[in-house]
């Protein structure tokens, strides 16, 4: 891969979902295969997994590893061509981004969404630079609509959760359910869209996605699945609920419903085909998902979280040397 900004960088999606999983069985398999190669890790808003699980995945790799609060520790960067620079940015991307591809063999960037214009989000200006001015291969650690990283994961997880359980039967396609959950202040579409994104592309599953009414996504990211916004009627026989919440898309960033009857409980489970539970964490307990989903047998948030670093590894390999 040159790049990995969403699914349509992967040419095989169960390929990489395998090789991740071979780095779970054996994390130093490839201990050699980035030695003498450096990664630069810019975070321009904060993280705690998709940090840590891509420092130890690179690590596994033999690679060195650079961190960057770019926020905190560096100039203010400007994005937009032909700007004049008479604000409070300090350092055009032009300038920075070509440095950054002479002192990284590849560069890890996380940016996030303003919420306050859609077009200016969704038109991925800030991780497009890097990828056009950089010079060396890109990762997303998320971006302002796509958490490609995650997703990936997501699918990893369901793939081993399935050999686990025997759900894997040839004609058996899982029902994968992707639920709105409500929450305190507005949430980007990132990984509702990229989680979509990817189940779609996979093709190996019956997936819905249901949502109070005006939290419907980009058709560019759900075209594919079955929309519904009767939550009970989604439930019905599902094998995996995902659990996130996002802020509305049409009319955007904003929140309409806050209503607690959307967070997933044990009793709406009893809904589903005994149903494992999903979340990408950070979570507000008790008010997305209770307690007792979080803490119960049904859940593989922690499992899930777990797998980030053998997601980020498949990703790291590919790129420094591609499937055999």
């Amino acid at each position: 891969m040159k790049q990995f900004i969403s699914v349509h960088d992967v040419p095989d999606i169960n390929a990489l979902v395998s090789k991740a999983l071979k780095y779970k069985a054996d994390p130093l398999k490839s201990q050699s295969l980035g030695v003498n190669k450096r990664i630069g890790c810019l975070f321009l808003n904060p993280s705690m997994r998709t940090r840590l699980s891509t420092q130890i995945a690179a690590q596994n790799l033999g690679m060195d590893v650079i961190v960057f609060n770019v926020g905190s520790e560096g100039w203010a960067l400007e994005f937009e061509e032909e700007a004049i620079m008479s604000g409070s940015t300090v350092e055009h991307v032009k300038d920075a981004a070509p440095i950054m591809g002479k002192y990284f063999d590849v560069l890890a960037i996380r940016t996030f969404p303003s919420l306050k214009n859609r077009e200016d989000d969704y038109s991925e200006l800030f991780i497009k630079q890097f990828v056009k001015y950089a010079g060396i291969p890109v990762v997303s650690l998320e971006s302002a609509t796509l958490h490609p990283l995650q997703s990936l994961t997501d699918v990893l997880t369901i793939t081993e959760e399935k050999q686990k359980s025997n759900r894997s039967h040839r004609d058996h396609k899982p029902k994968i359910v992707l639920t709105w959950a409500p929450h305190v202040k507005p949430l980007p579409q990132c990984v509702a869209n990229s989680f979509a994104q990817w189940i779609n592309v996979w093709g190996e599953a019956d997936f819905v996605i249901t949502h109070p009414e005006d939290y419907e996504l980009s058709k560019e990211f759900t075209n594919g699945a079955t929309i519904t916004t009767d939550q009970d009627e989604a439930l019905k026989n599902a094998d995996f609920v995902y659990v996130k919440n996002w802020s509305t898309y049409t009319d955007y960033g904003k929140i309409y419903c806050n209503d607690p009857g959307w967070m997933l409980t044990s009793e709406k489970l009893k809904l589903t085909n005994n149903a494992k539970v999903m979340h990408c964490l950070p979570v507000r307990r008790n008010v997305e998902l209770s307690d007792e989903i979080l803490d119960g047998p049904d859940s593989l948030v922690t499992e899930q979280a777990a797998n980030r670093v053998w997601a980020a590894q498949a990703v790291l390999s590919e790129i420094l040397a591609p499937i055999p």
